[in-house]
């Protein structure tokens, strides 16, 4: 089976399972409420920290923190990122599936945290860590069927918190980002922070728009990967709106999902300008992506190969945390580079 297929059908399944963990997790509810009240007598017998206890709905799944937690283990990238940008490295115990270089500013802070797996660790190995909270990125952190449902970890006293682009909603929006970075600054005690944070990323996403005001809406076609049909970002994800903010438009924004599949036929119909190539571990490297694309006869005539016109991006910086904002300012400089000179 060609590589550049296996990720996209994983990929697919992550998402296509989101709105199942989603459901499945509304039945925790109760089961949290008895971890909240019995599992936390024992905390609540001391002052509770200013601001708290907060109450938190994530995803169908009601808790309430009597004080930040202390002992995180994050289940892929993106919530590490965040974590470490909100200043919360002292309290990470355990990391896992780093999916693309972290960034430059958060690379030591991050390699000195211990890495559980270069996937999703096993249940067991993630109480090996002795957390009092696991932050998954993909819906797949909590994977039922591996053993790492969120009822399992609240049935070992232990809080759960998903990524909300993983709680079934709708389209998925920069107002997601900011949220989210909100809500895990509101759970750690560091609201003040997380505003600043968000002010921060607001800002750089404003310059970028900025400079490409104006300027001509470009074609943009999103490579993840597959060879036989195209696996691309549809209209539902953050991605999209990543475009849109950087003076584009993505041709295959009128698919109803986050990711999707579509014929090559449909990409030589709609004749991007632009190329824009998801980068991540597993999926073929972007050297093998592009001459892929670059080897297609069919493809030969599409603008965007025949001017070898194409911006690379991690995966990261096309999810719910801190990279999205990083993603604007270089979609931008790839669709309009006449701006920025």
């Amino acid at each position: 089976m060609s590589p550049l297929l296996t990720p996209a059908r994983t990929r697919g399944f992550l998402r296509a399972t989101a709105a199942a963990v989603a459901l499945s997790s509304v039945l925790l509810t109760a089961a949290c409420g008895a971890s909240d009240d019995s599992g936390r007598d024992a905390k609540a017998t001391a002052a509770a920290p200013a601001g708290f206890p907060v109450t938190i709905d994530n995803c169908g799944v009601r808790t309430t923190y009597d004080a930040p937690p202390s002992r995180v283990v994050t289940v892929h990238q993106h919530p590490a990122e965040l974590m470490l940008a909100l200043g919360l490295g002292d309290r990470m115990v355990g990391t896992a599936f780093p999916d693309s270089a972290v960034l430059p500013e958060l690379k030591k802070d991050y390699e000195a945290i211990p890495e559980l797996a270069e996937r999703e660790p096993s249940f067991e190995k993630i109480l090996d860590a002795e957390p009092d909270f696991v932050y998954g990125g993909y819906g797949s952190a909590f994977a039922e069927t591996e053993g790492r449902s969120r009822k399992a970890f609240a049935d070992a006293g232990i809080d759960t918190y998903l990524n909300r682009e993983y709680c079934g909603k709708g389209q998925v929006t920069m107002k997601d980002t900011y949220d989210e970075i909100r809500t895990i600054g509101k759970i750690f005690g560091v609201p003040d922070r997380a505003d600043k944070l968000v002010t921060d990323l607001r800002s750089r996403v404003a310059k970028a728009a900025a400079e490409v005001e104006g300027e001509h809406e470009v074609p943009v076609f999103v490579y993840d990967s597959g060879d036989k049909s195209a696996f691309t970002a549809g209209g539902k994800g953050l991605g999209t709106e990543l475009i849109r903010l950087a003076g584009g438009k993505n041709v295959f924004a009128d698919l109803d999902d986050v990711f999707g599949d579509v014929s090559w036929e449909q990409v030589v119909e709609r004749r991007p300008e632009v190329i824009a190539i998801y980068d991540y571990a597993g999926a073929g490297s972007v050297q093998e992506k592009k001459k892929y694309l670059l080897s297609q006869p069919a493809l030969a005539d599409v603008p965007a190969v025949r001017n070898k016109r194409f911006v690379v991006l991690p995966l990261t910086a096309t999810l719910v945390g801190i990279r999205s904002a990083y993603a604007v300012d270089d979609l931008a400089r790839g669709l309009h580079p006449e701006s920025f000179r």
